[in-house]
């Protein structure tokens, strides 16, 4: 088992889970102090496999998120219309690779914002995993398609 401090300097100080900074110098009882969330996949939870992917978190978001799937929110600022659920399509995307179409933008500006905060999260989120993304216009909108 690995030490915050390990964890953390692995992972740059940023929580996974809300994907803000992680002080390591404040207490681990404080709710924004420095914790170790131990992530299992579906798939691995599948095998029951003794593999765990250990990630630093928020004391206070690894505490809500409890035992429970976590949800990667998508940034507050970006209009996307029916966004994907990211974890999920995530895992498949490393399982199977291929593509995934992750949500429509009205404009194009709006569907680049996405696609950057998407490659810049999962860069964080999965750093031992390269994705790209692509934008096609149709519709009078523009989809964000994510692949590896």
């Amino acid at each position: 088992m690995a030490t915050i401090d390990d964890v953390g300097d692995r992972d740059g100080w940023r929580c996974w889970l809300c994907d803000k900074p992680v002080d390591g110098d404040m207490s681990v009882n404080d709710p924004r102090g420095p914790s170790i969330d131990a992530r299992i996949t579906k798939k691995k939870a599948k095998k029951k496999s003794k593999d765990v992917v250990e990630r630093l978190a928020h004391r206070d978001c690894n505490t809500g998120k409890g035992n429970t799937e976590a949800v990667i929110e998508w940034g507050e600022d970006l209009f996307i219309v029916d966004p994907a659920v990211i974890i999920p399509s995530v895992e498949r995307l490393t399982r199977k690779g291929g593509r995934e179409a992750m949500g429509r933008c009205p404009t194009r500006e709006d569907a680049d914002a996405a696609s950057e905060w998407l490659l810049d999260r999962l860069s964080r989120l999965e750093p031992s995993m390269s994705f790209e993304t692509r934008i096609e216009p149709g519709g009078g909108q523009y989809l964000l398609i994510l692949s590896t």
